[in-house]
């Protein structure tokens, strides 16, 4: 089942830690955490949702908040790999469309982040799909997006069918943490309270986080 707000928050599925000790949603009963999922290819997640949830990590870390930052792939897998989040974690320096735009906004040191990344790092679950998938997952990539899919015409099913399907065949793996709860892309952000509810999730820029972590370390 996907995960859906308002229910306990499914664990992660890590395929390795390279930065923090190993922990998990379910050990992090009594915090609330925020999860920024990124990939390593991707500019924005360094323009402005990693400075964020480095932000939100240094100003709420003592009130009882956590940040977990998981590395995913949906895409670029040459570039979106784990030998390349261990690098990123180890030394800053950042690769691909990352490197390009940063390095031509003049936001790095020689081909390294002007930052350092505080919390956690983990890589998100990587599984060959062979190009295809079943029914199943692709109603669970469907549904989130399109509610009342199946009181739509059938001819418009039949084609967001076809689509999810070629999207399916396009990609070389399946992302577990991406997957179970329905990401649209990256950057994103998971939001879980203090027992361990689901609460939030965002793609892209999120105006609202901050006063949703405000609001639930005072719960």
């Amino acid at each position: 089942m996907p995960a859906t707000v308002g229910e306990t928050a499914p664990n992660l599925r890590i395929s390795e830690w390279v930065q923090g000790l190993p922990t998990n949603i379910d050990q992090e009963k009594d915090h609330v955490v925020l999860v920024e999922v990124f990939q390593v290819n991707c500019p924005g997640c360094f323009i402005y949702a990693m400075p964020e949830a480095i932000k939100l990590y240094n100003e709420y870390q003592d009130d009882g908040f956590r940040v977990l930052g998981l590395a995913t792939a949906f895409e670029d897998f040459d570039k979106n790999t784990l030998e390349n989040l261990r690098m990123l974690a180890e030394t800053g320096e950042v690769v691909g469309d990352t490197l390009q735009s940063l390095g031509g906004m003049g936001h790095l040191d020689g081909n390294k982040l002007t930052f350092k990344i505080p919390f956690p790092l983990a890589m998100d679950s990587l599984d060959s799909t062979g190009g295809e998938m079943d029914h199943d997952k692709m109603m669970a990539m469907i549904y989130p997006q399109i509610p009342d899919f199946d009181s739509r015409p059938e001819q418009f099913k039949q084609e967001i069918i076809e689509r999810v399907r070629d999207y399916a065949r396009s990609k070389l793996y399946s992302a577990g943490t991406f997957e179970e709860y329905s990401l649209r892309g990256t950057p994103s952000s998971i939001l879980v309270d203090r027992k361990g509810i689901l609460r939030d999730v965002s793609f892209g820029q999120n105006p609202g986080l901050e006063s949703s972590i405000k609001k639930l370390v005072a719960e």
